[in-house]
């Protein structure tokens, strides 16, 4: 049967028939990765960079390849938040673990290894950033490009938490990351402090990472989980390469839409213009070698209310104000030291991404990772020994925690694996 249509049906018809012309014309050319799929990216990639790269009143080619941009303090980052439009930097804790804070115990960098060795970072050999700015590793397009999104770039995936007593042992697995913790739970927490043994373990691929870390946790795991991070990693996705480096994280809503590694989002306030963070450490320990570590403070000041970090004796990093947070205004609940790994199991198999070392803690001394001389801050802004430490691990067999304690390291524990091995298939 032939279709008859009024004068306003054919109006319609060609309307839709230019419509779908416009729309293939357009199509064409990003099914075909043309034009203008290309020059929108980077467009894009453009507008992150320059949010991201502030002008530097000097700049440090790294030996590794990084730049380092030495920038005003005031023009970093964390000043794009809506709520830091008109925030005074403080320059200074009032208040450090066991007293008022003492800025003439400052240590020089060559002084601040919390270590058996003197520490620093890489990009050092080649310069120092002035006083009044900031190190900034510079984000380059390579960097972005390598992120799921431009808009993703600097964030940690969705529920990459250890979830220690009672959880879903499918919500601790989902994303494939494994940890070997120890952590205490059940008071209120001002801060935590550790010497952490720094290596450049082996990634298996570059959607893998590899860190060694404390986490200062407040709230709930599924939904409104606070937390601060802060230690070591070797990350290929989000540096393009297997460096160990300096890390912070933050999140105020489980990993969900806030926060960010380092200075990658507003956030942080940073006031030192010594240590740059995701920069690489150097020198790394070996396995029956030399042995590094890195000393890390993170701590609530009691005046103001902001969390302060340290690196070594006394070189203090800056700050996360507190409003950043919900729970943690107060104080944490829960700390946990050590290492998490991501198991992508892209061939069926176990990742053989290491964790620590990539041995088992059972070698000890020189072959296995550790962290020593772990500390919680608590009410009266002291330093000391955490009480019922608890360990964790989804598989022991990949990679495994022993505790220890003695009078030259304290509370100290042994943690790591190889991943993937006859036992962890």
């Amino acid at each position: 049967m032939a279709a008859h249509f009024s004068s306003g049906n054919r109006r319609e018809v060609v309307m839709g028939l230019k419509i779908l012309c416009c729309l293939f014309a357009f199509l064409v050319p990003l099914c075909n990765g043309g034009r203008v799929s290309t020059s929108f990216q980077n467009l894009e990639v453009q507008k992150h960079l320059k949010r991201l790269n502030k002008p530097p009143l000097k700049s440090i080619k790294s030996p590794d390849g990084d730049v380092i941009d030495c920038v005003h303090i005031s023009h970093q980052p964390a000043f794009e938040h809506p709520l830091l439009g008109n925030h005074t930097v403080q320059m200074r804790p009032n208040y450090h673990p066991e007293g008022l804070f003492d800025e003439s115990k400052v240590s020089t960098p060559s002084e601040s290894s919390g270590g058996t060795s003197p520490i620093t970072q890489l990009w050092h050999v080649n310069g120092r950033c002035p006083e009044g700015t900031i190190p900034i590793r510079r984000t380059s397009s390579k960097d972005l490009l390598r992120a799921s999104s431009i808009q993703n770039y600097g964030k940690k995936n969705h529920k990459t938490f250890p979830q220690p007593k009672s959880a879903d042992p499918d919500l601790i697995n989902q994303g494939g990351h494994q940890h070997a913790i120890a952590y205490v739970e059940g008071d209120k927490y001002y801060g935590a402090k550790a010497t952490i043994n720094v290596w450049e373990p082996r990634i298996q691929q570059s959607n893998e990472f590899s860190l060694s870390q404390i986490w200062i946790l407040g709230g709930t795991f599924a939904e409104d989980l606070n937390s601060i991070e802060a230690g070591w990693q070797v990350s290929p996705d989000l540096y393009g390469d297997n460096n160990t480096r300096l890390f912070t994280y933050w999140t105020s809503d489980s990993y969900q839409a806030t926060g960010c590694y380092n200075l990658l989002c507003s956030g942080f306030i940073q006031i030192n213009n010594e240590i740059a963070m995701g920069a690489s450490i150097y020198p790394l320990s070996g396995y029956h070698k030399s042995q590094y570590d890195i000393s890390i403070l993170v701590w609530k000041d009691p005046k103001e209310g902001n969390w302060w970090m340290q690196f070594g004796n006394n070189q203090v990093l800056g700050y996360w104000p507190a409003f950043l947070f919900s729970y943690l205004t107060d104080s944490a609940s829960m700390i946990e030291w050590g290492g998490e790994v991501v198991n992508s199991e892209s061939d069926g198999q176990h990742t053989t991404t290491q964790m620590g070392s990539g041995h088992f803690p059972e070698e000890g001394f020189g072959k296995s990772s550790y962290f020593r001389n772990i500390q919680i801050v608590d009410g009266s802004n002291n330093l000391r020994a955490p009480k019922d430490v608890n360990t964790f691990t989804e598989q022991s067999n990949c990679y495994d925690v022993q505790l220890g304690k003695n009078g030259d390291w304290g509370n100290f524990f042994y943690f790591g694996g190889p991943g993937r091995n006859p036992n962890c298939p």
